[in-house]
């Protein structure tokens, strides 16, 4: 359904995208993540047609954004990060004035709008102005003027900024559920926000896709080691020098030491986990065991290493050094 290729954008001497392609099969929700500044506001107003890129081309629905601009925005409903609402207009008049701009009228006008105010909870606030508004129903608003002419495809950009822990439920849970009539692509800095939402990732960073494919894929090319976290009843010294004997072991990390247990983060080559090694040690060694499991990276430091791959080893340390159990 969105197919970037290539897609350049400066803005005189600064380049905010370099050479970006990536693509959004029917039905999925693609997440575009990456730290502020990356480019991700860019490329969205790129398949959105409100920017003209330096070089390079998409197709939005098989419509090249650059021959048929007008024909990519039917088909698509676009949430900025800035909300494009009237704060003097009443709900129902916004939703209203959208509608006609987007070329409803009569019955196809009123249905739409009893759709989208039902899909999108704004119904107990039909008739308040949008100034009047929470953020988060100002939100769904803005979601609603993106729904409203029922598009194949929507675009998100930062669609919870801002918003409180329960408004973000309440948005991701429209969002998962549009995905499933819709093909939708949302971007984020929040990484909570896209492991939620999102079937697969494109990371962006410095106008550059630094990697795409799901969690796992991503987690997958990420790694520099395997991770095996094991908490006995011990002495931490000798439980430490023990696993660094295992063979295979890398390095050995201390992570935290409460009511007689030890924990420890044993490393080794990506490929040869060393779980039944740890589980053999202990079982010969008698130790009371409370932990033994493999960790795999977590999306944030799949997120540090990809975006700054010189910090790899710092980043895949993060939880580590927060005293926490690594994950």
């Amino acid at each position: 359904m969105i197919k970037a290729d290539k897609l350049t954008m400066h803005y005189g001497p600064v380049v905010a995208l370099k050479n970006v392609s990536f693509e959004v099969r029917r039905g999925e929700v693609v997440g575009l993540l990456g730290p502020n500044g990356a480019g991700k506001s860019t490329a969205m107003k790129i398949l959105t047609t409100y920017l003209y890129p330096t070089s390079g081309t998409a197709q939005v629905g098989g419509i090249d954004i650059l021959k048929d601009p007008l024909a990519v925005r039917k088909i698509i409903g676009y949430l900025p990060e800035i909300l494009p609402l009237y704060m003097d207009m009443e709900v129902r008049a916004y939703l209203d004035f959208v509608g006609r701009a987007r070329g409803l009228t009569g019955s196809k006008l009123k249905q739409r709008t009893e759709i989208v105010l039902d899909e999108c909870g704004l119904r107990p606030m039909y008739r308040k102005v949008i100034h009047e508004l929470s953020k988060g129903f100002k939100q769904r608003t803005g979601l609603a003027q993106a729904l409203i002419h029922d598009p194949d495809i929507i675009v998100l950009d930062e669609p919870t900024s801002g918003l409180d822990p329960h408004q973000i439920v309440e948005i991701r849970q429209l969002v998962r559920n549009l995905a499933s009539t819709k093909t939708v692509i949302l971007s984020t800095h929040i990484l909570q926000e896209v492991e939620a939402t999102a079937d697969r990732i494109v990371i962006i960073n410095r106008g550059q896709i630094v990697g795409e494919g799901t969690f796992d894929e991503l987690r997958s090319r990420a790694k520099q080691h395997e991770r095996t976290l094991v908490s006995v009843a011990g002495v931490r010294a000798e439980v430490e020098r023990l696993l660094s004997g295992l063979e295979g072991a890398q390095k050995v990390q201390f992570v935290s030491e409460e009511e007689g247990f030890v924990t420890f983060i044993v490393k080794s080559r990506v490929g040869v986990p060393l779980f039944r090694e740890v589980g053999r040690l202990a079982q010969a060694k008698s130790w009371v065991l409370r932990e033994l499991s493999n960790k795999p990276l977590t999306l944030e430091e799949t997120f540090l290493t990809l975006t700054e791959p010189k910090k790899r080893a710092a980043s895949q340390d993060y939880s580590v050094s927060k005293g926490e159990s690594a994950a």
